[in-house]
């Protein structure tokens, strides 16, 4: 899937910034060589810990939403969606936590965070694989009735992008939004597609501010959103 094409099914290509996909795609072509140094960049023996494992908030007794300042006793295990440790599965985690880490540097923004759609025992749902910013919730179900109150589950339901300026001003209307971080102001989720077109995954951001992602920042979202495909 080309920029333009990736513009045009998530929607932002009808917002006010008019993004241009060239930028896009000379973006995610950065993106590409930047993977492709830092696979060659590997360590032999990576800090696996570090990569499968990491801390979430403690949930509330209905698993409806997290307890923000109080983080589970027990960290968040990959393996255990992954379907264990392998050599492939390091290397991906490896990837996706320099790529992810480049384009949060990039992107300036508090938290950045790329999930996949995984079938877990539970059921279908968004799996967070690399992250950076505060701790989150790890698992977001992809049902219609988690999607009415978490943007990350409908955009990989709708496989629409959403761009919110002012979340607090969306969730007083009635959208749909998760709170992880009750500072967080503004908002982009873009879905994650396939070969068929289907979405494999998401990425979500987040800042403080106001209207803080731009058209530059949703360009390097989008071209983000290009290259995971690669690694998933």
């Amino acid at each position: 899937m080309n920029a333009a094409e990736y513009l045009q099914k998530t929607g932002l290509n009808k917002n006010a910034l008019d993004l241009d996909p060239a930028l896009v795609e000379d973006l995610a072509e950065a993106l590409r060589e930047f993977v492709a140094d830092a696979g060659a960049a590997m360590p032999a023996h990576p800090d696996e810990a570090a990569l499968y494992t990491y801390r979430v908030p403690q949930l509330s007794e209905d698993g409806a939403c997290s307890l923000v300042e109080e983080l589970a006793a027990e960290p968040y295990d990959l393996a255990t969606a992954l379907g264990g440790r392998s050599r492939a599965a390091t290397r991906k985690l490896w990837l996706l936590n320099q790529l992810i880490g480049e384009v949060h540097e990039r992107l300036g923004a508090d938290w950045l965070g790329a999930y996949q759609r995984l079938e877990l025992p539970s059921g279908p749902a968004l799996v967070k694989l690399a992250y950076r910013g505060l701790e989150s919730r790890a698992e977001f179900p992809l049902t219609e009735s988690f999607a009415e109150k978490s943007n990350n589950s409908r955009v990989a339901l709708s496989g629409r992008g959403a761009v919110i300026a002012d979340v607090h001003a969306h969730a007083q209307a009635g959208g749909s939004y998760y709170v992880c971080d009750p500072k967080v102001s503004s908002e982009v989720c873009l879905p994650v597609y396939g070969e068929m077109s289907e979405v494999i995954g998401i990425i979500d951001a987040e800042d403080d501010a106001q209207g803080f992602f731009d058209g530059t920042r949703q360009a390097l979202a989008a071209a983000l959103c290009l290259v995971l495909p690669d690694l998933y």
